[in-house]
């Protein structure tokens, strides 16, 4: 048996997929680049990066994060993946274009197709029906269906377009995430909604005979797995070569982000029917059982040889916060060194370019890093963060052309969910310890347990490692709408040009009580 949430890590508005003994997924990553990550599965339990469907999305000034602009909480949200007559596709929009994206490949590992699809339609669910004909049903608190022309570039002329479902009760987020299904001759939409009765995030479907009839349905499924009346819900179903089938929903878990959780399900007289509660532990028998998965998190030596094409790809479980400047970085000008200069002066770690990050792994992880900073300018911040709008930092910085090691950390005057942190203010600086030598090493260490959200940093003396600044407390809030990120940073305040090299990279998932 394994534990249910299934991963303890940021993979909301989930998509799930078979294709002959192998499960696909894709999740939201907004503004992170590589983009649109779809994982792989042989048992809907463990997973490894299949593929990312794009490097960069449009490559604009806010993605790039240029003067000031950003588009944190943007970006890709809640793709639809499908297999099609064997294409692949992925379609999703994206907030800060207002455009819809649309990609294709006859390979889960690309090269996928992009084209833009006519419209906006949020939370898209792309639906094939049996004669071919496409549709894409999307909205909040009006689920709308509407049909598409054969080459998929915008509506039909003259084709189906109607509302099939109307969110009529009062409630604080009207239904949307939709993903539609034809099973057993039935026409499924599912929906997220939060009711005000309810107070918390549940499932819905939606059913009629036809694409003509009316939608009829309800609630379906409501649990928190007693988790602080975090509702599990959002998500694709699919089902395994056995015939059982499952829901991979998300269930919100503070700081650290929305996780995956399985639930399973079965149709009676072709309605859907949810179990009562989502188990707490799970276990699936596996398609391919000799299958050894490649780890979602992990160290990275940066050993990297350049690929045919002069080339380098990054191992699977980095990606970039925003569109990174590829000028600005390298792994193979010093072996085994990751090194990042930069182009431009940013006020804080919000807009520092090239911020290379993982997801932060519950119930606690943490990351060791060797920085060498001779290279930084006056003004500079080179380190280890949790990146958050409420983030903390360990950094290496230089002032006079004097090193000090510093904590610095981004406060919130609330916990609640809303709010924005992103702005040109510096964070507030806890500690500052002057050091004579500018090749330093440090970890940072963050506690998820039971929504502690609490992330802490240190360096090594020498002979042991001496906790620098406070422990800090991480809100999750909807200006970056995504579970904190551990990153490896450097950015300028006074004057662009500087670099930092780091090496040895170590993250560990480990339990809280570990930390050493």
């Amino acid at each position: 048996m394994y534990p249910n949430p299934i991963i303890w890590a940021d993979y909301p508005d989930l998509d799930v997929i078979r294709v002959d003994d192998t499960y696909y997924m894709v999740s939201t990553t907004m503004h992170m680049m590589p983009g649109c990550v779809i994982l792989r599965s042989y048992d809907l339990i463990h997973w490894e990066v299949a593929t990312y469907v794009y490097d960069t999305l449009d490559d604009t000034p806010a993605q790039r994060l240029v003067d000031g602009h950003h588009v944190y909480s943007k970006g890709m949200w809640a793709a639809s993946l499908r297999y099609h007559q064997g294409m692949f596709y992925v379609i999703f929009v994206a907030n800060d274009t207002r455009k819809t994206y649309l990609y294709r490949s006859t390979s889960i590992s690309g090269v996928w197709k992009k084209q833009i699809v006519e419209g906006f339609y949020h939370d898209c669910s792309l639906f094939f029906d049996d004669d071919e004909r496409a549709y894409l049903v999307y909205g909040n608190t009006e689920i709308y269906l509407t049909e598409l022309s054969s080459d998929l570039s915008g509506p039909k002329p003259g084709g189906v377009h109607r509302l099939i479902v109307k969110d009529e009760q009062p409630h604080h987020l009207g239904y949307e995430g939709a993903h539609f299904y034809k099973i057993n001759g039935k026409y499924i939409v599912f929906l997220i909604h939060i009711t005000k009765a309810s107070g918390r995030r549940t499932q819905a479907f939606y059913m009629a005979d036809s694409l003509e009839d009316v939608f009829t349905g309800g609630e379906v499924f409501n649990d928190d797995m007693d988790y602080f009346n975090s509702g599990v819900a959002q998500g694709g179903i699919v089902d395994t070569p056995d015939g059982d089938w499952y829901a991979m929903l998300f269930q919100d878990h503070g700081a650290v982000g929305r996780v995956p959780v399985l639930v399973p399900l079965h149709f009676d007289q072709g309605i859907p029917v949810f179990a009562s509660k989502a188990p707490k532990q799970i276990d699936i028998p596996s398609t391919r059982p000799e299958h050894r998965y490649n780890p979602l998190v992990g160290s990275d030596s940066f050993n990297y040889e350049p690929e045919e094409d002069g080339s380098i790809r990054l191992r699977d479980f980095w990606q970039w916060n925003h569109t990174p400047n590829h000028e600005l970085w390298s792994v193979t000008e010093k072996s085994g060194v990751y090194r990042v200069r930069t182009g431009q002066i940013s006020p804080n770690l919000t807009f520092a370019v090239n911020t290379l990050t993982q997801r932060s792994m519950g119930p606690a992880c943490e990351a060791i890093v060797t920085l060498d900073g001779s290279r930084l300018n006056d003004g500079d911040y080179a380190g280890l963060c949790f990146l958050i709008g409420s983030y903390g930092m360990i950094a290496l910085t230089k002032q006079d052309s004097k090193f000090y090691l510093v904590m610095h950390a981004r406060d919130s005057e609330d916990s609640t969910i809303f709010g924005n942190l992103i702005d040109q203010k510096p964070a507030t600086e806890h500690e500052r310890i002057p050091v004579s030598d500018p090749v330093v090493k440090l970890k940072a260490f963050g506690n998820f347990e039971n929504n502690l959200d609490e992330c802490s940093f240190a360096y090594f003396d020498g002979t042991e490692w001496t906790d620098i600044g406070i422990v800090h407390k991480m809100i999750y809030k909807l200006d970056h709408f995504m579970g904190c990120r551990t990153g490896l940073f450097v950015y300028s305040t006074e004057i662009a040009g500087g670099a930092a090299d780091f090496s040895n990279f170590e993250y560990r998932m480990i339990n809280p009580d570990e930390k050493q």
